[in-house]
């Protein structure tokens, strides 16, 4: 049985997050605290999303060898996923660039993409919910 609490928190900080950077965008120690929620909150998403779609598939070992591309588009063609691979290549992109390098740039960029990313993750939780068993 796929357990959703983490992602289901960790969404829910990211959130709270986003709410305390709008208030205060000059805070750059809260932003930085953003970046690391949407880090983890990606690498919850990631997860959950493959580990949904290992337990749903006849052949489980097939999503291992699954490129992250294809794991994207198999989990947009089961209707799991509100965007595109292309959506979510930006929020991969922006996820390796938070562990890579770190400047000013960089930050401004991955905050950006944040409540698109919130809003996709929002999605993906409601549908993997809804068809847990």
């Amino acid at each position: 049985m796929l357990y959703l609490f983490p992602l289901e928190r960790a969404l829910a900080r990211l959130n709270e997050g986003w709410v305390r950077h709008v208030a205060h965008p000059d805070d750059e120690q809260l932003r930085d605290g953003l970046i690391q929620r949407f880090e983890f909150t990606y690498e919850l998403s990631h997860k959950a999303l493959k580990r949904f779609l290992e337990e749903n598939a006849a052949s489980p070992e097939e999503y291992d060898r699954m490129g992250f591309p294809d794991l994207i588009r198999s989990a947009n063609e089961a209707g799991l996923l509100k965007s595109s691979w292309a959506e979510w290549s930006v929020f991969r992109k922006m996820r390796n660039l938070t562990s890579h390098t770190y400047n000013e740039a960089s930050a401004k960029q991955v905050v950006a993409i944040i409540p698109t990313f919130s809003e996709e993750v929002g999605f993906l939780l409601a549908m993997l919910k809804d068809r847990a068993p």
